[in-house]
Formats: C-alpha cells, structure tokens, sequence
C-alpha cells in the first residue's frame, strides 16, 4: 500500500522510511501545482526503496468506524434522533454514513455523539454543519464555536 504524506501550507513534506522509520523533510514545490494524483519514489539513507502518494488537502483525515447518533431539531421544533456511523476524522470536520436518507439540508446543524477508538474510549459531542451531502453519506464541519479539541488532536495524531 502506498503511503499518503500531505504537503504544508510551504510546500514541505515529511516522509517516514516504512523499513527504519528515519524521517526526512523536503521541499516538494514542483509538485504543489500539479492537479493530478502524485505518487514520488522515495529512497532512505538504509537504501530501503518505496513509494508515496503526496496529498494536497489542508487537513489531514483519519479514516474511521466509529458507530454514534446524531440529533437534528427539524422546523416544528421536534428533536430527530439516528444511527450514524463516522467515516473520517479531521481537525475541522467529520464524514458521516447515515442508516437512514437525510432529512435535512446542508448549512443545517446537526449535534453528534460517538465514542472515539483510543485507550479510553473518549466520548466525543460536537454540533457540525452540514456541508456535503451524497446519498447517505453526509461532510461536516466543526461549528464555529466549539474550539479546537484536544482528544481529537491527540487521537488524529495517533
């Protein structure tokens, strides 16, 4: 499987040696404007070889499955309640699998509860506005006022 490593907001990348795990940061700016996917042939100082897929997306996404609920409050004023899955995680944002077709509307606010994978299972509330919606798959981002996390900081760096 060919690693994805995200270029900065400068142009730099951070590649990790799968063999030795050495860490290299260099400058990638002649790929930074090419809209096509990128995968670069790396090779590290222990002579191992491999190959990397550079990412171009401002925040880095985790892959997930993470089961929870969210909560939408539709225009009579009555709570709605489902079964979600989280797809993704990032620092700005969430993707949801829905169980059932949605019925709200992007730029609607939906409150979500789900219990991170980590060691200690943290429960995680947030209020998202939808974004994206596609089928049953639903982007979020973060609400404005709820600050940056640091469960989620620590559980994306993992």
């Amino acid at each position: 499987m060919v690693e994805k490593v995200f270029i900065t907001s400068n142009n730099k990348a951070t590649f990790v040696c799968p063999q030795c795990g050495n860490v290299t940061t260099a400058n990638v700016a002649k790929y930074a404007a090419i809209d096509k996917k990128i995968t670069v042939k790396c090779r590290c100082n222990c002579g191992h070889r491999f190959d990397v897929s550079l990412e171009k997306r401002r925040q880095y996404r985790k892959a997930t499955d993470l089961p929870g609920t969210f909560y939408y409050r539709q225009d009579t004023g009555d709570m709605d309640k489902g079964i979600m899955r989280v797809v993704d995680v990032s620092t700005t944002g969430l993707k949801l699998k829905l169980n059932v077709q949605p019925r709200f509307s992007i730029g609607e606010m939906l409150d979500v509860e789900f219990h991170l994978d980590d060691k200690r299972h943290t429960l995680l509330k947030k209020r998202v506005v939808v974004r994206n919606i596609y089928k049953n798959l639903v982007g979020t981002a973060f609400a404005p006022n709820e600050g940056d996390d640091p469960n989620l900081g620590f559980y994306l760096m993992s």
